[in-house]
């Protein structure tokens, strides 16, 4: 590149946001610290089965071990984005990092089920700051030219996370207690927090306002409501009993209530005029869908590779690897596209790719040969990388840089409820599904073990296997029996699963292709340089 064409590619010197000449470094070290928060979740999947043996957890108190994280993780989002911008990005980044940290640490000593359930609270405290806080940074940093691709970067760094979590989880399995993996963060924690000290400039919005806290406040129940309801529900509790409908409508109706009073207030925590526009309201639904089917596609996968396929931790964190590679690759390579074809073809391509993956399940079994299983998780990789950047992108584009801890943290609210809802909904079908397979087949075992040995594939084998190894051989051969069944009922559960998984994203196609806008006119009138 010339000296020329440098000029007239960077921003003029006036127009240089802080911290511009080590941009690059800057990204570096937000996507070290979002490799915290996400590696920090993803580690606990491949360990469901190992905790369920080591630490003595139910199937329910293993639930909560993951959804804890979730639920405040979710709830504190928007409040940590609101309260970045008026205290500082960094500030809160260097808070959440350092709690993270020291939450590992003690989850990683409990000595029972519901103190892990305790330090995973507390872990998504911190999550909740860091994660919000790593795209506001970025945003305040790369100006609007460079913007995308470096949240290509970011978003790539985040599919890498996906399954590089599982694989060090299962890595740490092979030769360690299981509390170990909660000690993976946390050098990265440590490198993260001397990164912000040492390279990122600090930013705020200049002129805050009054805090709305009342608005900030409402918006932490509502969240929290609101997910606690969809996790509830997704646990067997039954969606239409009160303990479910609930937290969930009263969710729904003070979230309403939230942006009825945002509407009109003077200092609001959100500006909820931005949901207007098509560019980042469809972003948004397009976000939480993605999140929905990627969430809830590992939560069954895990039971597929390790239950039927009889994969260890290690195993079956490696077999993840083409999801991380498939996103890593095209997340950064999705923001270029965007900006040539516009968000809408490429995030409406990505969701048909993603909808194929789904198919595709339809041709795995307990025997299928692994380059199928392979090529499969490959293109749902492909398609989530090519919606994770161009949406977040279009959210971020849409929000004052002087407000980009909020829109970060809608961003990020987004993706948990989709989440959330993907793990919980997808959850529910597979087990109902699953039970439905089953019918009375457990019937010979101990009435006390059958509940459990209902909810999951992984815990049928459990059952199982106790009862073979009891003394007792006409049982031990009855259960010998049922050990094919079991993998088949779940392989059948599983098809069903991920057809629901494929209609998701088929419905993500279809509002993308609907309402998210194509290409920009500066991008017909001045096509990005190469």
């Amino acid at each position: 590149m010339t000296a020329t064409d440098r000029a007239t590619s960077a921003p003029q010197d006036a127009e240089l946001p802080p911290g511009y000449a080590r941009r690059w470094w800057v990204l570096g070290t937000m996507t070290l610290c979002l490799l915290v928060v996400i590696m920090g979740n993803t580690t606990l999947n491949v360990a469901i089965p190992t905790l369920q043996r080591q630490l003595g957890a139910t199937q329910g108190q293993l639930q909560w071990a993951i959804d804890a994280y979730i639920l405040v993780f979710a709830g504190l989002l928007f409040s940590w984005g609101v309260v970045g911008d008026r205290i500082g990005r960094r500030r809160v980044l260097l808070i959440g990092l350092s709690i993270y940290a020291v939450a590992s640490v003690l989850g990683a000593f409990s000595d029972s089920p519901w103190q892990l359930i305790l330090w995973r609270a507390v872990m998504g405290i911190g999550g909740a700051a860091v994660q919000p806080a790593t795209l506001a940074v970025i945003t305040n940093v790369f100006p609007p030219g460079e913007r995308g691709r470096a949240i290509g970067v970011w978003a790539g760094a985040a599919g890498l996370a996906v399954a590089g979590g599982p694989l060090a989880s299962g890595a740490v399995l092979e030769h360690f207690w299981w509390g170990a993996i909660f000690l993976i963060p946390v050098p990265v924690a440590l490198l993260g927090i001397a990164g912000a000290l040492t390279l990122v400039p600090e930013s705020r919005d200049p002129a805050p306002g009054r805090l709305d806290v009342p608005g900030v406040l409402l918006s932490i129940v509502a969240l929290a409501g609101l997910v606690y309801g969809i996790i509830h529900g997704g646990s067997g509790a039954g969606w239409t009993s009160p303990g479910v409908l609930v937290p969930l409508l009263g969710g729904l109706l003070l979230l309403g209530l939230f942006v009825w009073l945002q509407k009109r207030s003077t200092h609001p925590a959100l500006d909820v005029t931005l949901f207007r526009n098509p560019a980042f309201s469809a972003a948004a639904a397009a976000l939480g869908l993605n999140f929905f089917a990627l969430m809830g596609a590992t939560f069954y996968l895990v039971y597929y590779l390790q239950g039927v396929r009889g994969y260890s931790p290690l195993e079956s964190g490696a077999a993840l690897i083409p999801v991380a590679l498939g996103m890593s690759l095209m997340a950064p390579q999705s923001s270029r596209l965007a900006e040539r074809f516009g968000a809408k073809a490429v995030v409406g391509t990505g969701f048909v790719l993603i909808g194929s993956s789904f198919l595709g399940f339809q041709l795995l079994d307990g025997g299928s040969p692994l380059p199928l299983l392979l090529t499969v998780l490959s293109v749902q990789g492909l398609g989530m990388g090519a919606v994770m950047a161009p949406t977040t992108e279009s959210i971020m584009s849409v929000v004052p840089r002087h407000k980009a801890g909020a829109g970060a943290a809608v961003n990020n609210s987004v993706r948990q409820v989709g989440g959330a809802l993907g793990v919980a909904t997808l959850g529910s079908l597979l087990s109902a599904t699953y039970a439905a397979r089953l019918g009375d087949a457990l019937d010979v075992l101990p009435a006390d073990v059958r509940a459990d040995a209902r909810t999951s594939v992984v815990a049928t084998l459990e059952a199982l296997a106790r009862a073979r190894a009891g003394g007792d051989e006409e049982l031990a051969a009855a259960a010998g029996a049922l050990v094919e069944p079991a993998r088949e009922a779940f392989v059948s559960a599983m098809h069903v699963t991920a057809l629901g998984t494929a209609t998701a994203s088929a419905v993500a196609a279809v509002v993308v292709f609907t309402w998210l806008p194509g290409r920009r006119p500066e991008q017909v009138a001045a096509p990005s340089r190469r």
